[in-house]
């Protein structure tokens, strides 16, 4: 079956200064890779339910983030994370884009579904952009599946470089939830130690830096993926996060694009054994371009 991939040419719109990592040139890149597949779909992706992000993050944040914008200038939310006109809608689209495949799948299971879109959403709080990002597209994702669908367990799974606090932070405490993530630590933002973890839904796991497919891979197939499978979820989702790979500026783990491929296709069996092939991805982090082609590739073929 084909992979079904939202995406929209507005997410282009959110604007950095520049020489800012996360440049719409990244949109682009992830797009090149999915031109390669043999078969795929390609949706426009629609701007969230108000509702949706309601879930998520407080009125008052949502309602700062839009008064911001309507001043038209480019502006900084914290060192990382800008705001200017066309980044709000750009994030809306990225959040409705994992909403949509929300639905796709549960209304329709078998074909997965990868949200190619920016900005990321994995490190936004529910009162506190960082990081790039603006709103927790996936934490908005899993409350639709339960709240709206009435799903009673979802995966939130995370294999960006970077920890990601927003969607642990949003999702941790609730049993319907298993929130569970790899990254390299020490590393920006500070978060995810797997000696501080305390809720029974939240799964750490530290990779440090030069570790390479192998570290990965079994760190993946001995801890991770054994907790997914006891789970038995209903729906996965994934914050897939490229900049993990050895040509990437901001992280220094050594991942191959094989090990995309990989990842996504040990996601995929796990979601066609409990969630009847149930999996809803969206691009998080990948930083140099030329890696960012052909790790989306990879993985969009090891979930298809």
């Amino acid at each position: 079956m084909s992979l079904i991939v939202y995406t929209h040419p507005d997410c282009l719109a959110h604007q950095p200064p520049p020489g800012h990592p996360e440049r719409p040139e990244r949109l682009e890149a992830a797009l090149r890779g999915i031109d390669q597949m043999d078969q795929v779909e390609l949706r426009d992706a629609a701007a969230v339910d108000p509702q949706d992000l309601a879930r998520v993050h407080g009125c008052n944040y949502l309602e700062s983030l839009a008064a911001l914008e309507a001043s038209g200038s480019l502006m900084n939310l914290d060192p990382d994370t800008y705001l200017g006109r066309g980044s709000l809608q750009a994030a809306r689209l990225a959040a409705g884009a994992v909403c949509s495949g929300v639905d796709q799948v549960i209304n329709d299971p078998g074909r997965a579904v990868f949200a190619v879109v920016r900005p990321p959403g994995h490190h936004a709080e529910s009162a506190r952009a960082m990081g790039f990002c603006l709103l927790n597209s996936i934490a908005a994702g899993a409350r639709r599946a339960t709240d709206h669908h009435g799903l009673k367990r979802v995966a939130a799974v995370d294999f960006d470089v970077h920890h990601g606090n927003g969607t642990e932070a949003i999702l941790r405490g609730d049993p319907r939830f298993l929130f569970v993530s790899s990254h390299q630590a020490p590393l920006y933002p500070g978060t995810g130690d797997p000696a501080r973890t305390t809720d029974s839904n939240v799964l750490n796991a530290t990779l440090t830096a030069n570790s390479g497919s192998d570290e990965f891979r079994s760190l993946w197939t001995e801890h991770l993926l054994p907790s997914l499978d006891r789970f038995r979820p209903e729906l996965i989702l994934v914050s897939a996060g490229f900049d993990g790979h050895w040509r990437d500026p901001l992280a220094q783990l050594q991942l191959k694009d094989e090990d995309y491929y990989w990842i996504g296709e040990q996601l995929k069996g796990l979601a066609d054994k409990h969630a009847s092939g149930r999996l809803v991805a969206s691009l998080e982090g990948g930083y140099d371009l030329t890696a960012l082609t052909e790790s989306v590739l990879a993985f969009a073929e090891g979930i298809e």
